[in-house]
């Protein structure tokens, strides 16, 4: 797992084949990990493409709070910090740790698409992909495609 801060150089997101880096929102992260999931089966396969093509996965600090808060509660402690050891031990996945650009930019967001209900972390996800070039989300969210964004299902 890499970490970025908001003033590093992000990779763009335009490969003639599809897209060359993905950004992961947590309802990919959690139907990956709970097989009980309505998405289960999709996510397995679209974590498993991405790892086929070797795309760089990237996500936020924001969103794997999500993902340890609704595991912790959900299924306890071990679950949640073997999530947490998972994605660490990823070398593919980059996660990005809001600064106060990222915050600039999301409150521009949640304001673009008023009076559409957007969490914060949605819009902070919004901000980071915006910076890091990044048109592609894995995950399942309508809130991305709303904001202009692509949900990638595995082809170009």
């Amino acid at each position: 797992m890499r970490r970025t801060s908001p003033s590093r150089q992000p990779p763009i997101d335009r490969g003639a084949d599809g897209p060359v880096q993905l950004f992961v929102d947590s309802g990919a992260w959690i139907a990956l990990r709970s097989q009980r999931d309505q998405h289960h089966a999709e996510a397995d396969h679209l974590f498993r493409e991405a790892l086929r093509r070797r795309l760089p996965l990237a996500t936020t600090s924001l969103v794997i709070a999500e993902v340890h808060r609704l595991t912790l509660f959900r299924v306890g402690v071990q679950a949640a910090l073997r999530g947490l050891d998972r994605i660490d031990a990823s070398p593919g996945v980059t996660i990005h740790f809001a600064g106060a650009e990222d915050h600039r930019a999301a409150r521009r967001w949640l304001e673009r698409l008023a009076p559409r209900p957007i969490t914060y972390t949605d819009a902070v996800s919004f901000a980071v992909m915006e910076g890091r070039r990044c048109r592609h989300v894995l995950g399942f969210d309508q809130d991305f495609v709303a904001a202009g964004y692509s949900l990638w299902r595995g082809h170009p």
